[in-house]
């Protein structure tokens, strides 16, 4: 199902404009035509095309692919990571339990020594 535009929050719209320009200077600095950046990361002119302007219909895989030939891939891995989700970080914390019960009875542990005689 197509998404339209209008449907996409402004401020997502917006950054990926950002991710596209910075992509589109990453490959302008390493003086990669966009020819070339096209056939090394499999994919269409036309796809790099609405990749640089940030079109969010592109899949992220071809993101991906691009950053895996400018060699910024392992950026890719820390978007979502656990550490950085400080909102979730603080649910986490959240729903710990306040104390911790004892359940039920405990058994008492003795040891069991027997004294030789000799």
């Amino acid at each position: 199902m197509k998404r339209s535009a209008s449907a996409i929050p402004i401020p997502i719209r917006r950054a990926l404009r950002k991710f596209g320009q910075d992509i589109r200077d990453a490959r302008l600095r390493r003086r990669i035509p966009v020819v070339v950046m096209a056939e090394r990361a499999s994919i269409s002119r036309t796809t790099l095309n609405k990749l640089e302007k940030g079109e969010p219909g592109v899949s992220i895989g071809s993101y991906a692919t691009v950053l895996f030939v400018l060699g910024m891939a392992e950026r890719l891995s820390d978007l979502a990571d656990v550490k950085s989700d400080i909102v979730g970080l603080e649910l986490e914390e959240e729903r710990l339990p306040k104390r911790i019960r004892k359940s039920g009875r405990r058994k008492s542990v003795q040891p069991d020594l027997k004294i030789k005689k000799v």
